[in-house]
């Protein structure tokens, strides 16, 4: 896809980090925007800047754990704008801990927006897609999912995030292939960044009262909770500077996009681990401080 002008943009988790990169861009291309997040006040101001701005906004509160918002934002995407040519299934939440001390309301919550948004937004917005290039002439759209490198990585004490995103990379891989196999003129993309400034890290500030937990966090959460905070706050590459990459990996046709290809390294070792059936490697081989500093805080419990 390498025309974007007047093309129909579908953003979840829009109002903030890298959706609100991804509309920024959108805008400055001439795209119609539409973006969906939960948290109405961020909404709201996201929304009022790229109209500002003059671009043709639709913003709408939806829970992606929920498939009829999910379609709900689709019906009205194609009855305000007639079309829909690219999706960011971007919605995403941040959650972490040794991974049996997670509650089933952590999972419900965590897999609820990692993994079910995405799976609603392929199963809602494909075929919508697919229709669409029938009745346009030289249609060409694109899907991008956003994982992450813990998709394809697994860090100690934060299984939870780990399993919701290697779930969104083995579900973009096979929608590539499917689309793929028919011919499709739609790519699609997995977003795979590593600590990026976003506001991921604070994640709880809108998790919905269906599934918060009663009692407060484990040790080990806590401690996932600090180290998350200090990665994230710390990480050089900007969310502005992964759009940039994404919207050209967008043109170029290419499926994997990365923040942080230097830490291919890493996956590389997990591939040889699996392939030569070697026991998984120590992920802190390289900055065994990290692991003593872990192990230190786990022991307090």
């Amino acid at each position: 896809m390498n025309d974007f002008k007047g093309k129909v943009a579908v953003i979840t988790g829009g109002a903030s980090g890298f959706g609100k990169e991804f509309a920024q861009i959108g805008a400055r291309l001439g795209m119609k925007l539409v973006l969906a997040d939960v948290q109405q006040d961020a909404l709201d101001a996201t929304h009022a800047e790229l109209e500002a701005q003059g671009a043709e906004v639709l913003a709408m509160r939806c829970d992606v754990r929920k498939a009829e918002q999910v379609q709900a934002l689709a019906d009205a995407t194609m009855q305000r704008f007639g079309s829909v040519h690219l999706v960011f299934n971007n919605a995403g939440v941040g959650s972490g801990g040794l991974v049996w001390e997670n509650s089933i309301a952590d999972w419900e919550w965590v897999l609820g927006v990692n993994l079910w948004g995405v799976v609603h937004g392929v199963r809602t917005f494909t075929p919508l897609m697919l229709e669409c290039a029938k009745k346009e002439e030289g249609y060409q759209g694109h899907i991008v999912n956003t994982a992450s490198m813990a998709g394809l990585l697994n860090a100690p004490n934060m299984g939870i995030y780990n399993v919701s995103k290697h779930a969104v990379v083995s579900l973009s891989e096979t929608l590539y292939q499917d689309l793929q196999l028919i011919g499709a003129p739609i790519g699609a993309s997995v977003l795979c960044p590593y600590f990026v400034p976003t506001g991921i890290s604070k994640s709880e500030r809108n998790r919905p009262d269906d599934v918060k937990e009663e009692g407060g966090p484990t040790l080990s959460q806590t401690v996932a909770q600090a180290v998350s905070d200090k990665a994230v706050s710390s990480g050089k590459v900007t969310a502005a500077e992964v759009a940039e990459r994404t919207f050209n990996a967008i043109r170029d046709g290419q499926f994997y996009i990365y923040s942080h290809p230097q830490a291919l390294g890493n996956v590389q070792t997990r591939m040889e681990d699996i392939i030569t059936q070697r026991n998984p490697s120590d992920p802190f081989a390289a900055a065994p401080q990290i692991r003593e500093m872990l192990q230190a805080k786990l022991r307090q419990q």
